[in-house]
Order: structure tokens, then C-alpha cells, then sequence
């Protein structure tokens, strides 16, 4: 019975020491995620979606070009929203070609 208990309380301890080093773990990996983003958004390397606010990658294969801007695109779907906004708004951009 107390080998049972002493088995118990020694699984319980562990758990509580790995589950503590995990999430700070997690924490420490969003900081510095979130470094990340901020260095590459100065760099520009990173642009803000202007549909959903993500940032994605300027380099990107979503994109739209009005004029001399080009706007980026996590997906279709956001980009299809940036146009239908611009065609509700009495705006459409040109075709390419």
C-alpha cells in the first residue's frame, strides 16, 4: 500500500515539474514569435493583410497590384473580399495583360 502512495505522489511531482517547464516554454516561444514578426515587419519582409490583418510574407504569390501598390493576401477568400469591397465601393482594377 504506502509503495502505491509513494508511486502516486512521485508520478504526481513529475507531472506538476513537467507540465510547468511546458508552459513556460509556450510563452517564451509566442515573445519571441512575436519578436520575429515585429523585425521582419521592420525589415519589410512582412505586410499586413488589409482584409483580415494577418501578416504574411511580402513575397507571397496572393497578391494585388493597384497602380504602383501591391496589397497581400493570406488567402483567396480575403483577397476576393478586398475586391468585392473595391467593385461595392464603384472601384475595379483593370485586368492584367
Amino acid at each position: 500500500m504506502w509503495k502505491f502512495l509513494l508511486l502516486a505522489v512521485a508520478g504526481y511531482l513529475l507531472y506538476r515539474l513537467f507540465a510547468n517547464d511546458i508552459a513556460k516554454k509556450g510563452k517564451a516561444s509566442k515573445t519571441e514569435d512575436a519578436e520575429e514578426t515585429r523585425r521582419k515587419v521592420e525589415a519589410g519582409e512582412m505586410v499586413k493583410d488589409p482584409v483580415c490583418g494577418v501578416y504574411v510574407s511580402t513575397e507571397g504569390n496572393i497578391s494585388v497590384r493597384d497602380g504602383d501598390k501591391v496589397y497581400q493576401f493570406c488567402s483567396y477568400d480575403c483577397r476576393d473580399k478586398f475586391l468585392n469591397q473595391l467593385k461595392e465601393g464603384g472601384r475595379e482594377l483593370p485586368p492584367l495583360g
